[in-house]
């Protein structure tokens, strides 16, 4: 097979396989329970056979861990729970030698309440300016300052002994930061320096078109142009100048830009703004072929104009895992539900799991793979009393929250914890069960998930640069052309005859008796 080699041009980011790490479930080097930097680093030559061309880390920053490290208190520190700024260092360099690239995670929209700059806002200090701070209405200013709600449930305000009410559109340990304050503008172009200069290749932007909020507060109200809050223009200034920023260093951008409108969307991906942004269309969309071919479309579409790649994900750390959401009845995405299914459930999720694998790796553009998805892992039903994300108390239990989906790694299956790690619990608990999906057990298995990825992309670059041209089908079934090889994907109830061609280069599953695609499998075929 050979050693993969990732893509080394300075435009890697356009068709680069980039894995999604998050830390505290990837890999225990300390056998503390939580995962560090120390496990990353062990597992280096695991993810470079994989043939990766980047690592994007969720937050390994300093952080009293309220929201899974997206509540930041330091961005210059690693949380002791992880390890230290030197072994951050170590694991980008070390990654680096083996010809993968490392992203960072950067929280633009807030900060934790234990940051320094909203500790010395409570003491009365002028770092309120850097907040939103302001009073509440009613006769006694009872009544928090808007009507906005929490995107984690609640109102989007917490009141303060004094009286005055700070707000946060995620948890109350989350203020947001006063976007309008050019001393919030200048830190984190320093940040991004900062991490720049420590050999970091790009910046992953969390919640990216919600910095900006209408200086007046208003009221939220469904439909207002401009929304107070999301997609405000003055976003557009503060991402040129951090474009600015990244081309001193060549490194790039990937934006969590959630938004409806495709126009409004390209914006960001302008060529003096964001190199690239997360495309949610295409991950919530039901397995059914005319919808997803109408989702790859309309993202091809709207990247053209700006010409941006199109980026391709099936799942991360906020959402439930590809095998469990393709294995429902209706194959919908919802991100308050987990049905977790039948064991005929979890067969179908996985082949079609496969299936959208290959149909993801062979679109134009770039490929985000979250930790796991190459093992086949399905969603985790956690107990009750172990679940930690904020998402399920805000929500008064409605919300399950996100913790199914980032539950710690199974490396080796005859280990304690599943190889995760030497001597404590995980700090999720692992599903009776779990030591199946282990790496090891999959590495020497050629029908694994993980051999169908490993093998899946080191054959990517068999589609070069070439277009995407849709073949004629029936019902039920995506077919394209790109670079003179076929890719056919058979959603529908039954088995489908394959065009003309050379011979398979790789499938999801195996052809039936008379050579024909089984249902919810796809093939990569060699077309002369």
């Amino acid at each position: 097979m050979g050693q993969p080699t990732p893509a080394r041009s300075a435009d890697w980011w356009r068709s680069g396989v980039i894995y999604q790490v998050y830390v505290r479930s990837f890999a225990d080097g300390d056998g503390d329970g939580t995962g560090d930097l120390a496990g990353v680093r062990a597992k280096l030559p695991y993810l470079a056979g994989l043939g990766v061309d980047a690592l994007w880390f969720t937050p390994w920053y300093l952080s009293p861990m309220k929201d899974g490290g997206y509540d930041v208190a330091d961005y210059r520190a690693v949380d002791p729970a992880f390890g230290t700024l030197a072994e951050a260092e170590k694991l980008i360099a070390e990654a680096r030698e083996l010809g993968i690239r490392t992203i960072v995670d950067i929280v633009p929209n807030h900060v934790s309440d234990q940051h320094p700059w909203f500790r010395a806002a409570l003491a009365g200090g002028p770092e309120r300016e850097l907040f939103h701070f302001r009073p509440g209405r009613g006769a006694r200013g009872e009544l928090p300052p808007n009507d906005w709600r929490s995107e984690f449930g609640g109102p989007a305000w917490t009141r303060l002994p004094d009286g005055d009410w700070y707000l946060h559109l995620f948890a109350p340990e989350q203020p947001d930061l006063n976007w309008a304050h050019p001393a919030v503008r200048q830190e984190h172009e320093d940040i991004l320096r900062f991490w720049f200069e420590r050999g970091v290749a790009g910046v992953r932007i969390d919640s990216a078109a919600l910095l900006v909020k209408d200086p007046a507060l208003p009221d939220f109200t469904e439909g207002r142009d401009p929304h107070p809050y999301v997609d405000r223009d003055e976003l557009h200034d503060v991402y040129r100048s951090w474009r600015a920023v990244a081309d001193e260093y060549g490194g790039v951008f990937v934006g969590e830009v959630w938004l409806p409108d495709t126009e409004r969307f390209a914006r960001y991906l302008r060529p003096d703004e964001l190199h690239t942004a997360f495309n949610f269309a295409f991950m919530t969309c039901p397995w059914d072929a005319d919808k997803l071919r109408a989702s790859i479309d309309t993202t091809l579409a709207e990247h053209a104009p700006v010409g941006a790649p199109a980026t391709w994900v099936l799942c991360n750390h906020d959402v439930t895992r590809t095998v469990t959401r393709y294995g429902r009845a209706d194959t919908g995405f919802d991100f308050a539900t987990k049905v977790f299914g039948t064991p005929a459930d979890l067969a179908l999720g996985t082949r079609r799991a496969r299936a959208a694998a290959l149909l993801s790796m062979a679109l134009p553009g770039a490929v985000y793979v979250y930790q796991g998805e190459e093992l086949g892992l399905p969603e985790a039903d956690i107990p009750l009393d172990r679940i930690e994300d904020p998402m399920h108390a805000r929500s008064g239990g409605v919300d399950p929250g996100r913790d199914g989906c980032r539950v710690p790694l199974p490396w080796a299956a005859d280990e304690p914890y599943a190889g995760f790690g030497s001597r404590a619990e995980p700090w999720l608990p692992q599903p009776d069960g779990w030591a199946g999906y282990a790496a090891d057990l999959q590495a020497a298995d050629p029908g694994s998930m993980l051999t169908l990825y490993r093998e899946a992309i080191r054959l990517r670059p068999v589609f070069g640069d070439g277009p995407l041209m849709w073949l004629p089908t029936g019902d039920g079934v995506l077919a394209f052309d790109r670079g003179g090889v076929a890719v056919v994907v058979n959603l529908s109830d039954v088995p489908v005859e394959l065009p003309p061609h050379g011979h398979v280069l790789l499938g999801s599953g195996s052809l039936d008796g008379d050579g024909w695609l089984p249902s919810d499998t796809a093939v990569w075929l060699r077309r002369q």
